[in-house]
């Protein structure tokens, strides 16, 4: 089967990418060829046999995805004739399954559109996206969820028949890429406090990230530790300047990165304080490396960190955070028999099922 996969794909960074690059493998394996319609990026290219391609767009929010969607779609049904598409499968419901289920009514193709997390639990709550998103999720062939919370969110829509087509396949891991054991020069790198433990976030600066919670929660720590926050996005600037006016000390803003995998072996606790969650693939990738989590209960989270692995608070309880991250420092045997645990955590899902 010929597969064209639509929306983020390497070398953007994220979750989303790395959820469509491991299934583009697995794919692969199976015998299938796979394409890729992907945002612009510097550095795009073919990724071991897979073919990839950009639709043109600027980088201004409100346009960036109304134009990807008009580009997507003229692109899109030039790559379903050239390379003889048979199914189309979009990651994130607008705008790529936007494009999908408009360009399959033209050229009677299968959709599969997967939904991370985001585009339900907070696109939803726009009574204009709202319409789209359940046009979308109509038309869609395969609707396929990575937790159940997303399924049951999506049920509450009231979408005739939608029940038949929802199947829940979770995010899954790169277990040789992301292991304990690697080796890393992080911490002198960043020039760290090698007698200091190491906090850490991984991933995009926004809002539903709750970022400035643990800030608050790192200016409340008993324990001295450093904390590394990984990621950019449009609250860099305000979260540095919430830094320097509280004098939060040793938190340090490195930007994006693609070398996440030789980060985390640095770290000693794994920490998303996020208000709004589906299945975060990252804190997949941290158990991986064997970190112990300190997360909050929204979304898939609760799903994924038990008492064995970390330890789970409530969104937005800065106490509760700042308690939790130094009940885990504090306690080494605990932080280590919790590492270990998390590694066989992240094992369970090493495995990505492909629901079509």
């Amino acid at each position: 089967m010929n597969i064209c996969l639509l929306g983020h794909f390497p070398p953007h960074i994220g979750g989303v990418s790395s959820h469509s690059y491991l299934l583009s493998q697995e794919l692969v394996k199976r015998g299938d060829k796979v394409f890729v319609l992907t945002y612009p990026i510097a550095g795009i290219r073919d990724i071991n046999g897979i073919h990839v391609e950009s639709a043109p767009t600027i980088n201004i929010k409100g346009l960036r995805g109304f134009i990807f969607s008009i580009t997507a779609t003229i692109k899109l049904f030039f790559m379903i004739r050239k390379y003889n598409i048979d199914l189309i499968h979009a990651h994130f419901i607008i705008p790529p399954g936007l494009v999908a289920v408009l360009v399959a009514f033209f050229t009677k193709k299968e959709v599969a559109v997967t939904v991370h997390g985001s585009d339900i639990f907070i696109l939803a709550s726009n009574p204009v996206l709202r319409i789209l998103i359940r046009f979308v999720l109509r038309k869609a062939d395969y609707v396929v969820v990575v937790n159940e919370s997303i399924q049951n969110k999506i049920l509450k829509l009231n979408i005739a028949g939608i029940k038949d087509k929802i199947k829940i396949t979770a995010n899954a891991v790169d277990l040789e890429k992301f292991k304990p054991d690697t080796k890393t020069k992080f911490t002198q790198e960043l020039d760290l406090d090698p007698n200091k433990p190491m906090i850490l976030f991984v991933g995009n600066l926004v809002s539903q990230k709750g970022l400035k919670y643990l800030i608050e929660a790192k200016n409340q720590l008993q324990t001295d530790a450093e904390m590394v926050i990984v990621g950019d996005g449009p609250l860099m600037d305000e979260l540095t300047e919430i830094v320097k006016n509280k004098s939060v000390s040793d938190v340090y803003f490195i930007g994006a990165r693609r070398d996440v995998h030789l980060i985390m072996p640095a770290a000693d606790l794994f920490v998303l304080p996020s208000i709004s969650e589906g299945f975060p693939i990252t804190l997949l990738e941290a158990f991986a490396c064997g970190l112990p989590a300190v997360a909050t209960d929204v979304g898939g989270i609760k799903e994924l960190v038990t008492k064995e692995v970390g330890i789970v608070v409530k969104p937005e309880d800065v106490k509760s955070l700042a308690e939790a991250m130094d009940e885990i420092l504090q306690n080494h045997n605990k932080k280590l028999s919790m590492g270990k645990s998390a590694r066989k955590r992240a094992e369970e899902y090493g495995n990505l099922n492909i629901p079509y």
